[in-house]
Order: structure tokens, then sequence, then C-alpha cells
């Protein structure tokens, strides 16, 4: 049995978290020097001492967050293992390529997006209110970190901010400089370049964006696998992504053999456990430990939709099929 006061420390509530205004490169420059970023279940990709880590237990997968103002951007960039968003609140702007030009997609509460790994890509809230995405990352180190385009690495040296080849960041406004035999993070060359494919929006869209609404309808009766090598958005990233609603509640005790995370995106969720229970709003961050059987039901009327995140046994590599 798990004790009810032991559940406490896994659950992260939304006005609870911890934002980092210094968690990137271009936490300086012009345009994204608003952002607000979270790391609520492992050590995620932040190049800042600063980030605080919510929950630091591996899972096999990492849970973050963004939160951005209207007009305010997250820069180019790439990783080695997947990334996976969901919008929580606000409407999001995604594009992608060397210079951000090579597709793009508007998204809105509830929906998801699995974007190709080893592609540049970034992200922009075009509504009109602060707005928060959610975010999973492939493996429990994250890839070991992030890949810049070359120009933002150089925008924010021109505001101040260098990344050093060890991943950290030194602030020359607050008069920090690299360490003795600590290089700057070298920019790619135009070779190195040529390997971060440039996929067009009519490649991208079918394979790797889902729609809340066309998701709920299929998740009316039974939960439906959104990412996995069977999901809507088939890939094996090394965890995959589940959508509960209403109709597809399982009041029934359900168990995994790896840790699971639960995440509602509309409504609240009561979710009970032997030795305590708890009610989950949108925005909250819920960690199950592997073999506990947890029943998952709406606690009021209205909309209801949770994303539910387990492990696999899968590696976290290269997602972009071509």
């Amino acid at each position: 049995m798990t004790p009810a006061m032991d559940m406490t420390a896994r659950i992260v509530r939304y006005g609870e978290l911890q934002p980092c205004r210094t968690a990137f490169i271009d936490a300086h420059t012009p345009g994204s020097n608003q952002k607000e970023n979270f790391t609520i279940i492992g050590g995620g990709v932040s190049e800042s001492a600063d980030q605080h880590v919510h929950i630091s237990l591996p899972h096999g997968f990492n849970i973050g967050a963004a939160g951005q103002p209207p007009h305010c951007r997250n820069s180019l960039h790439s990783h080695r293992t997947a990334e996976v968003f969901f919008v929580l609140s606000g409407r999001w702007r995604f594009f992608w390529g060397r210079w951000g030009t090579a597709g793009e997609v508007i998204l809105e509460p509830g929906d998801i997006i699995n974007i190709p790994t080893g592609i540049f890509r970034g992200f922009e809230n075009v509504g009109t209110d602060y707005g928060m995405i959610m975010a999973v990352l492939g493996g429990d180190d994250a890839g070991g970190g992030v890949i810049w385009a070359p120009q933002v690495i150089e925008d924010a040296r021109d505001h101040g901010l260098v990344l050093g080849e060890n991943g950290k960041l030194y602030d020359s406004k607050k008069g920090q400089t690299l360490p003795d035999g600590i290089a700057p993070m070298p920019v790619l060359s135009e070779e190195e370049l040529k390997a971060f494919p440039e996929p067009s929006a009519l490649e991208v869209l079918p394979r790797h964006v889902a729609r809340y609404r066309d998701l709920s309808a299929m998740a009316a009766k039974t939960p439906v696998t959104v990412i996995g090598e069977t999901g809507r958005l088939p890939d094996r990233p090394g965890f995959e992504v589940e959508l509960v609603t209403r109709g597809s509640a399982q009041t029934t005790p359900v168990t995994e053999p790896r840790p699971s995370v639960l995440m509602p995106v509309f409504g609240h969720w009561r979710v009970v456990w032997e030795g305590g229970s708890t009610i989950l709003a949108p925005g909250d961050t819920m960690s199950v430990p592997e073999d506990l059987p947890v029943t998952l039901e709406p606690s009021m009327s209205g909309e209801a939709g949770l994303y539910r995140i387990r492990g696999t046994q899968d590696p976290a590599g290269e997602t972009w099929k071509g």
C-alpha cells in the first residue's frame, strides 16, 4: 500500500509551478526575453543553474512546460530525442526549418504535436493572453541538451549571454565570463547544417499533429493511443501518450508496469488509489508509481480530457521518417 502522504510529493499543482526566466540562451534576446520555463519531472534541458526541478525521480522521459505572453517566441533549436507538446492554454504557432520558414501550424488547447527529431523548431504564442504548453522529452537525460541554430547563438551573444561548450550559460550583464578552459559553444558549420532536413507542412502534419476534437471523438468509449507504435501519430520515441475522456474514463483500477504521468487538459479528475485520493485540474501533473492500481474519472460535469504518458522500452531516438 502507498500511503496518501507519500503521493503528495508526486503531484505538482499548476499554481505551484516555479518558473525560470533565464533557462536558455535567448533569455535576453528581444522577442524571447519574457518566456518562462518549467521543469516538472526530470532534469530537462535547461542551461541555467536557476532552473527548479519539481520531481527528480526517473521516468524514462521528462515533463516540462513553457509559459509565454502574446508575441513571445522560443528560438529555433533541435533535440536529439523526441519533443512532444500539447497546448494547455492559448493559441500557438509552431514553425520549423533552418530559418523557421520550412513549415508551420497553429495549435489550440488540447492539440498535440510530436516534433520530429533532428529538425530546427520554434514556437510562438499568437493568442491574446498568457499561454502555456506542456512538453514531454524523450529519455531521462533528455538527449544531452539543445542544439541551437547559429543565428540564435550569435543574437544571444549580442545581448550578453554566452553558452559554454559545457552547456552552461554565462551572463556578461552580471559580470560572468567563461571559466578557464571552457570555450564558447561552437556554431554549426554550413556542412553540419546540411544534416538538418527542411520538411514541408504537408510532410509533417499528417504524422505529427493531432487535433483534440478529433482525438476526443476517437476516445469517446475507450482511451486512444495518440503517440506510440500503433498510435494516431505512429512513433516509438521512448514513451506513449494516451488520451482519456469522460466516456473512456476507467473506474476500475488500472496498474502500469512503469511510472506513468497524468496531465489533465480539460475538466477536473478524481484519482483514487489504495490509501488516498486527489483531484487534478488542468495544468496539474501527477506521477503514478509503477504497480500502483489507480482509478480515474471526471469529478465534475462538462468537457473532460486527460493525457496519460507512460515510458516504454524503446530507445528515445530519431523520430523523423522523411
